[in-house]
């Protein structure tokens, strides 16, 4: 009954303001005087003109909308409208002689209805949010925005209906735009500016709102607003706002993930459907940073099954409750363990299988667990890789590391041994496609640096690094992800195993400046925590590289990935060595390094650059 009864007034005074709008047409027509014998023309042409409006205001169902959030959608609609009917009045003049009518009333009355049916919406509006939001514009933490763009303009709306943020001003370096304001918030001037401006307007916040701004222009606005002693926030990405999943206005901190300057991967889907929709598909190491990540790009190409394989329960555990709910089977299992995967192969017969499970850490494996690194990383690959041959898997998808390149470690060597175990097994089992895909260091994968250095700042540093010329690769770990599944795909289609897949991971980046990077974005200076050089750990390099010396790479159709060209293939003579030797009772540290010696020769060589 409410609801009639407002849609009646509305209704009732749109059409008192259409009356009112022809009447104040005649008036400006003829200065303010009307003629005496237009006068009676005006009014009685008013008993069918106003039908017309109401008729028509009525079919184009212009009284859906709320006043209190008209929008410009909704003002274009009552335009519209206005337009029609007051065509329809034209003709109606012209066409039927209904009355002598100027034709200057003619373009008058619409304009000034339009005037008054829209101005009247966008006051009620106004007044509504004053009622609701003028208090809370003066409140809440003053911030900085940088950016002037679209980006801010939502931001600046959004963040005007809470309580948290009060934006004082915008900060943005075209120079068109100094002066100026975006819904009423002044632009103070270019970014450069951050740090007399914070301190004039004892803000201690600054929102980047540039998503269309390349990966340095970002970064050089978050060095100085980290100089200027404020804490930086970004705004969600540009592919989840208009996703719809994420608004505007809520802000997050910036991550190192946001100045790695990484591109955004472009995936094959038709290609990827075809591989995975619908298909059963086993993940080793399943509950691992790649492992996880890889089930979580699995899934949104709708496989019949997902089977996760994963040593740890607790690992195994949280993987499989991210997962509640869809086609998952969850298996406990040592991927060194011949008749436990034989069982799992046999039972649900998977046609993909991505084997992520191994030992990573460089130091922990180097010394005392120098034999169970070599077992679990080449032995538990071959046993996964054979139980693939065996249950006629079409695709093997084998996750190597740049530290298999002239490796100097154990764990390198470990990886470049399963990398040729692979390639030979190739030879022996055609029908299988064995695909190995290396690539450096993930950022914030278990056992990385970040959650060390996370961990070193809380507690107030001092923040360790082994060596202040240290170098490493870095790829985001959903990248990583999709470029494994990706060159799995790209080996499908080629019908063709065997291959390396190098992935692309830009250039290198000084451990030292993620470090000062990471005290920045925590809202310190390298004053407040030290960063302290240990010494390079056992097995450690000053750099890894992505491509041996006897390696050349080709490019491929996807520009994030090359395939390197390998040497010779082990013989299968040599392939029943390995696994006799891998078999053996177990081995001695040095005994295990020496070995490794003669079945990795470019092991254990210094590379050069390296102290």
């Amino acid at each position: 009954m409410k609801t009639l009864t407002r849609h009646l007034s509305i209704f009732t005074y749109d059409l008192a303001a259409a009356a009112a709008a022809w009447c104040l047409a005649y008036w400006l027509r003829f200065n303010l005087e009307i003629p005496e014998d237009y006068l009676s023309g005006m009014l009685l042409s008013l008993l069918w003109v106003i039908p017309v409006y109401g008729a028509v205001f009525l079919w184009m169902d212009i009284y859906r909308s709320i006043w209190s959030y008209v929008s410009i959608k909704d003002l274009r609609q009552i335009m519209a409208a206005i337009a029609l009917a007051a065509a329809l009045v034209a003709a109606g003049i012209f066409m039927f002689k209904f009355g002598e009518v100027p034709r200057s009333v003619l373009i008058l009355q619409p304009i000034l209805l339009v005037m008054a049916m829209g101005g009247t919406r966008l006051a009620y509006r106004a007044w509504h949010e004053y009622q609701l939001y003028g208090r809370i514009r003066m409140e809440g933490e003053p911030v900085l925005v940088l950016g002037a763009g679209d980006a801010a303009m939502r931001l600046i709306r959004e963040l005007k209906q809470k309580q948290e943020w009060r934006i004082v001003g915008l900060l943005d370096d075209e120079e068109g735009k100094r002066g100026r304001s975006v819904d009423g918030i002044p632009i103070l001037g270019r970014i450069a500016k951050i740090d007399r401006l914070a301190s004039r307007l004892q803000v201690k916040h600054a929102i980047i709102a540039m998503p269309s701004a390349s990966v340095a222009q970002r970064r050089h606005a978050t060095e100085l607003a980290t100089k200027a002693g404020l804490q930086v926030l970004t705004i969600p990405s540009i592919e989840d706002i208009l996703s719809g999943r994420i608004a505007i206005s809520q802000v997050r901190r910036v991550e190192l993930e946001d100045l790695l300057g990484r591109e955004r991967v472009q995936l094959d889907t038709e290609g990827l459907h075809r591989l995975l929709t619908d298909k059963v598909v086993m993940v080793t190491g399943a509950g691992g940073s790649i492992g996880s990540e890889l089930c979580r790009q699995i899934s949104r190409f709708s496989p019949r099954l997902m089977v996760f394989y994963e040593i740890s329960e607790f690992a195994l555990y949280s993987v499989g409750q991210e997962f509640a709910g869809q086609p998952v089977r969850c298996i406990v299992g040592d991927v060194k363990d011949e008749a436990r995967l034989d069982a799992v192969f046999g039972e649900y017969q998977p046609s993909v299988v991505f084997h992520a499970a191994a030992y990573k850490h460089v130091p922990m494996m180097e010394n005392e667990n120098a034999w169970e690194a070599i077992r679990n990383n080449v032995l538990g690959s071959m046993r996964v890789a054979r139980a693939a041959a065996r249950n006629q898997v079409s695709e093997f998808v084998f996750i190597s590391t740049d530290k298999a390149v002239n490796p100097a470690n154990v764990m390198g060597a470990s990886k470049r041994l399963a990398e040729l175990a692979c390639q030979a097994l190739q030879a022996q089992c055609p029908e299988t496609r064995f695909v190995i895909v290396r690539f450096g260091n993930v950022l914030g994968s278990s056992g990385s640096v970040i959650p060390k250095f996370r961990e070193q700042i809380a507690r107030g540093g001092p923040v360790t690094v082994t060596h202040p010329d240290i170098i490493r690769y870095f790829m985001l770990i959903p990248e990583a992800a999709q470029l494994v599944l990706q060159a799995g795909l790209m080996a499908n289609a080629e019908q063709e195993g065997g291959r390396i897949f190098v992935l692309d991971m830009g250039a290198p980046v000084k451990i030292a400046d993620l470090a000062l990077d990471l005290i920045r974005l925590s809202g310190f200076t390298e004053t407040d925590i030290h960063i302290v050089y240990t010494g390079l750990r056992p097995g450690e390099k000053l750099y890894e590289e992505l491509l041996a010396d006897g390696e050349t790479s080709l490019p491929t159709p996807h520009p994030k990935l090359r395939i390197a060209k390998p040497g010779t293939v082990p013989s299968a003579t040599w392939l029943a060595e390995l696994e006799n030797w891998l078999s053996s009772v177990a081995q001695s540290e040095s005994d295990v390094k020496f070995a490794l010696k003669r079945w990795v020769p470019e092991y254990d060589r210094p590379a050069s650059g390296d102290n």
